[in-house]
C-alpha cells in the first residue's frame, strides 16, 4: 500500500514539474517583440529589481518626475491587446536613507496587503475626465511592482497595469504618491 502511495506521489510530482517546465520560457518569449513591458500574465510583484520587473530603456525616456530624493523615469506606456495599458520605468533613491515605497501603496482595503508597491498609482485622462486605477488579480494583489528596500543610490525597474482608456486617447497623466502628475503619451503594443 505504501509503495502505491509513493509511486502516485512521484507521478503527481513529475507531472507538475513537466507542466511547470512546459509553461516556462525565457522572459523574452513572454514579451511582445519590441516591448519593454511586463507580460500580461505577470503576477505583478517583485523585490525591487528582480526578473519580474521590466527592463528600463535608458535611451527612451517618456517622462521624469521627482519628489524629494526619489526620482521616477517612465520608459514605456503601451496599450496591450487585452484592453489594458502597461506603464514601466525606473525609480531611483537619491537620498541617504532607505526607501520602501510605502507612500505609493493604495489606501483601498482590498489592496492593503500589497505593502510598498505601485498599488496607489493611477492614470488620469483629463480629456475624458476619468481616472484609471491599477488592475488587481482575484486575490487582491496589484498588477504592479512591489518594492523591497531601495538603499541610497540604488535604482529598480517597475511596472503597473491599468485599464486602457478609449481608443483615441493617446495622452494621460501618471500619478503615484506625492510625485507630481506626469504626462505620458500612450503607444500601441
Amino acid at each position: 500500500m505504501k509503495g502505491r502511495r509513493a509511486m502516485a506521489a512521484v507521478a503527481i510530482t513529475s507531472g507538475l514539474l513537466l507542466m511547470v517546465a512546459g509553461c516556462g520560457g525565457s522572459e523574452d518569449d513572454a514579451k511582445p517583440k519590441g516591448s519593454s513591458s511586463a507580460p500580461a500574465s505577470s503576477p505583478g510583484t517583485d523585490d525591487g529589481g528582480s526578473k519580474q520587473s521590466p527592463t528600463a530603456s535608458a535611451d527612451r525616456v517618456l517622462a521624469t518626475a521627482k519628489d524629494g530624493d526619489i526620482s521616477v523615469t517612465i520608459t514605456s506606456a503601451e496599450r496591450d491587446q487585452g484592453g489594458f495599458v502597461t506603464v514601466s520605468g525606473q525609480v531611483t533613491n537619491g537620498g541617504s536613507g532607505s526607501w520602501l515605497g510605502a507612500d505609493w501603496q493604495s489606501n483601498e482595503t482590498e489592496l492593503a496587503s500589497n505593502g510598498g508597491s505601485l498599488s496607489g498609482a493611477s492614470l488620469v485622462d483629463e480629456k475624458g475626465k476619468k481616472k484609471y486605477l491599477v488592475l488587481r488579480d482575484t486575490s487582491g494583489r496589484c498588477l504592479c511592482t512591489k518594492f523591497s528596500r531601495l538603499r541610497s543610490g540604488d535604482s529598480a525597474s517597475w511596472f503597473a497595469q491599468f485599464p486602457a482608456p478609449p481608443e483615441g486617447t493617446d495622452s494621460v497623466n501618471f500619478q503615484v504618491g506625492s510625485l507630481p502628475p506626469t504626462a505620458v503619451t500612450l503607444s500601441e503594443g
